[in-house]
């Protein structure tokens, strides 16, 4: 029997080789948004070991926007040639690369994780946090600014000329960052959102601003080329966000035109109660594919080729997205093949190593 995660799938008029995706991961690796070697061989890497469709960390669309002052940025014209050799590159392993378009609000401003992920003031490098509302994500640390009308129409602004800088780079497919608690999921849940304007309150008001940023994007990314949205399909916790907000969104998503739900979960605040064990988050990617009928990525604790497989094989979703397990191994594409004993390609410089 051939392997379902091995299957192509045609998205538009891209064909992803495989189901199998790089999840963006943060490598807390730039300097003043600078992509450098890390990300290329990082990146490339991964290409290399097989899987079909390369997403980039999270990927700032301003500098107040980055999580870190590490953080990979595309705010300006000077970030795009780097960018441009790590596209091609991954082109050229028969992969294809995408990009995750982010802005972390109130989470903003913190120091990479092995220095403590801590909050930094002006005078360690960090800058002013923004949100949708003064409300920080921990008690003890410095209230961001409240976004008024001007700084909502910045971040709409900053979404759609970064995305202008994604086409240029040679990104074939994008991904608008709308999950873990960073600017646009704190706009959706009312654990973060705690307006009283148009952009809060009822279900319409909080899901205002990642519509309006689908649309600014939609203007810039060509119409033939894949775009996903990542949600937190639940705030894990009483009040939060939910997986029935969730569908509901993402009927309205798919009405507009995006291509595929990238289905993560929780981030939006710290007292957060997640069930962590293997495919905790597959439900709701399978209730969304079920529910909504659009194309679905699992992601989250997924790292056996036989819960891969299983994914596809029952129609919980279309693509999975592999991070932790992508780290521990790059060739993971290759070693799964290997044991669904699926016959794929290794690059001709790897050829000699594919039989034992």
């Amino acid at each position: 029997m051939s392997s379902k995660l091995f299957s192509t799938l045609q998205i538009k008029s891209v064909t992803f080789k495989n189901r199998i995706v790089i999840s963006p991961m943060c490598q807390y690796s730039a300097q003043d948004g600078f992509a450098n070697n890390w990300h290329l061989v990082h990146l490339g890497s991964r290409a290399i070991g097989g899987a079909a469709l390369i997403i980039q960390e999270a990927t700032a669309v301003s500098p107040e926007g980055r999580i870190s002052p590490g953080d990979l940025g595309l705010w300006k014209d000077e970030h795009i040639e780097k960018l441009q050799s790590i596209c091609r590159f991954i082109i050229e392993q028969d992969a294809i690369p995408g990009i995750q378009l982010a802005h972390a609000g109130r989470k903003a401003s913190v120091s990479a994780p092995w220095n403590g992920n801590k909050k930094l003031d002006e005078s360690q490098g960090g800058w002013n946090a923004v949100a949708p509302s003064a409300v920080g994500y921990h008690d003890n640390e410095k209230i961001p600014v409240s976004l008024n009308q001007v700084g909502i129409q910045k971040v709409i602004s900053d979404f759609k000329s970064t995305t202008k800088r994604a086409v240029l780079a040679g990104y074939k497919v994008l991904e608008i960052h709308a999950a873990h608690g960073y600017l646009l999921h704190q706009f959706l849940s009312p654990l973060s959102n705690f307006r009283t304007d148009s952009y809060g309150g009822n279900f319409e008001n909080r899901i205002r601003l990642v519509l309006e940023v689908l649309e600014a994007v939609q203007s810039e990314w060509p119409v033939d080329l894949p775009l996903f949205v990542r949600i937190s399909a639940t705030d894990w916790a009483a009040g939060g966000w939910n997986i029935e907000e969730s569908v509901e969104l993402c009927k309205i998503l798919k009405e507009k035109g995006v291509d595929l739900i990238d289905v993560s979960s929780g981030g939006v605040v710290s007292h957060q109660k997640i069930p962590i064990e293997p495919n905790y988050q597959v439900p709701f990617a399978e209730r969304i594919t079920n529910e909504v009928g659009i194309l679905t990525g699992a992601v989250g604790l997924i790292t056996k080729a036989s819960q891969a497989e299983s994914i596809i094989d029952t129609n919980k979703a279309d693509l999975v997205l592999f991070a932790r397990e992508s780290l521990r191994n790059p060739h993971l594409a290759l070693t799964f093949a290997e044991e669904l004993e699926a016959d794929v390609t290794w690059p001709k410089q790897y050829e000699r190593a594919k039989t034992k």
